[in-house]
């Protein structure tokens, strides 16, 4: 069977945009816009892609020559609405440790604009210990820093090939964030005065909000597509129709001209300031999912749609939403329980198969961006802890519990069968080293860890004793019926 790249002509288009992040994710949300883009006539570009890990390989792009097919799926069962693309936007994809030279030429690129990147809630951070003199460095802000500084050399500082900048990871003020850890690591590296100047008054760090469900490759379905494609296809990306990008900079309109998705009729909003956007997508679409997923799959459910379809999961996300995060999200009430029904509904999308695995990578960092504020927002609102979020530390715990490292992730056990836990070092290194503690010391180390959740959350009244409450009912009646019971306001909590 022929692959899919022989099913379409691929146009060259300059390279306008490198894209750090070759994730499912990624591919099925800018890349996408950007191949929309093309087709209407408002971009004329092509996007590079750096895998910015050593993990993984790339084969598969370059045997399509990085041609995919995304499917937009959504609807009812009855009756479905279904998009099919071939995406056709990348120019083509580097290996940032196996191939450094090409990702340093990326840098040298007269026609590149932007930057775009997708490291998770873990990647934005200045890491001290990080080296100029590796090739490539090993964290993402460090790899971006040495990639500026060779295109402010190649081009001895011009002021005109400053880039834009549009980091996608999940967390507040993600732009800002960056700048401030290029920056650090300029003085750490003690990097010329003109270079950092360049990054501060040629380079726009833009703060980004980016919503919607990419599911990834439909593993169960691969088969029965390729057929009905006609041709082979290894990198198929599947997700909703939704989707929101929310652009902030201090110079909107620059970049709104530069970049004009919105023009092509795409979800794109520029602004001066994405926080009501952020806080509502943030507390809501990716609080339900990190409150309630690691207990979800300890119950013994794989994706989201399951969840939905179990009056005790689905009511304890429900509880969680709709009593503790809703109440805390600064717009206009009937607005944002809107939005919270609008989020139910996607989850029951009967084509989004969202494993829950997926959504638990980088669970500590998650829990402290999409959780930890409508918790303590709550707590202020009400004087009280939030039932729901607070057993949500307690399922966290568990989920994590182990001491068995494998192939950099440690590997859990439910029900007798193993499953992966996938985390930053740090985490994985903690749990490995907690594991067997009783419940009270196991609550009381966790919470006082200020690397993790940049305060000590054992100083919030009453918060470890609930977290070892709640973690005894866990042991005690099994997952599934401590969430039930906790949602339902159950005596013997």
């Amino acid at each position: 069977m022929e692959t899919v790249n022989k099913r379409v002509e691929k146009k060259q288009r300059p390279v306008r945009l490198v894209q750090f992040g070759e994730g499912n994710f990624l591919r099925g949300f800018v890349d996408y816009m950007v191949d929309v883009a093309n087709e209407k006539g408002v971009f004329d570009g092509s996007v590079a892609i750096v895998k910015p890990i050593e993990a993984g390989n790339i084969e598969a792009f370059h045997d399509q020559d990085c041609v995919y097919t995304l499917i937009l799926r959504g609807g009812t069962e009855k009756n479905p609405k279904v998009e099919k693309r071939i995406i056709t936007s990348v120019d083509r994809v580097v290996d940032a440790y196996g191939e450094y030279e090409k990702f340093m030429e990326l840098a040298r690129l007269e026609s590149l604009r932007f930057v775009v990147s997708n490291t998770t809630e873990a990647g934005i951070r200045y890491d001290e210990t990080d080296s100029f003199e590796l090739n490539p460095p090993k964290s993402y802000p460090g790899k971006l820093t040495k990639f500026l500084y060779e295109r402010y050399k190649t081009f001895h500082g011009d002021a005109n090939r400053g880039l834009i900048l549009m980091p996608v990871e999940l967390i507040e003020a993600n732009g800002k964030n960056l700048r401030k850890c290029v920056l650090q690591l300029a003085d750490l590296w003690k990097l010329e005065k003109g270079f950092t100047d360049w990054v501060k008054n040629s380079c726009v760090f833009c703060s980004t909000l980016v919503d919607r469900i990419v599911t990834g490759y439909p593993r169960d379905e691969v088969e029965a597509l390729q057929k009905e494609f006609g041709y082979a296809d290894r990198l198929i990306d599947t997700a909703e129709p939704f989707a929101l990008w929310v652009i902030e900079s201090d110079k909107p309109e620059l970049v709104a001209k530069e970049f004009p998705m919105d023009k092509a009729g795409l979800p794109v909003i520029f602004t001066k300031d994405q926080t009501p956007y952020r806080e509502r997508k943030v507390r809501i679409l990716n609080g339900a999912h990190t409150s309630t997923v690691p207990g979800g799959f300890l119950a013994g459910f794989d994706y989201v749609g399951e969840c939905m379809k179990d009056p005790v999961v689905r009511g304890f996300m429900e509880h969680a939403v709709f009593s503790e995060i809703v109440p805390t999200v600064h717009l206009p009430h009937d607005e944002v329980v809107a939005f919270a029904n609008s989020v139910f509904e996607r989850f029951e999308n009967p084509f989004i198969h969202h494993s829950l695995l997926a959504i638990t990578l980088n669970s500590v960092s998650k829990w402290k961006a999409r959780v930890l504020p409508s918790l303590k927002d709550s707590l202020a609102n009400t004087g009280k802890l939030p039932a729901c979020l607070t057993f949500s530390f307690a399922a966290l715990l568990t989920f994590d519990s182990s001491n068995r490292l494998e192939d950099g992730a440690l590997v859990g056990d439910r029900n007798g069968k193993p499953y992966s836990i996938r985390d930053d070092a740090s985490v994985l290194e903690f749990f490995r080293s907690s594991y067997g503690l009783p419940d009270a010391e196991l609550a009381q180390k966790a919470a006082q860890n200020t690397d993790f959740w940049g305060e000590d959350l054992s100083k919030i009244p009453g918060f470890v004793d609930l977290v070892t409450k709640d973690l005894a009912q866990i042991h005690k009646y099994g997952m599934r019926e401590a969430m039930r019971m906790v949602s339902t306001g159950e005596e013997g909590r």
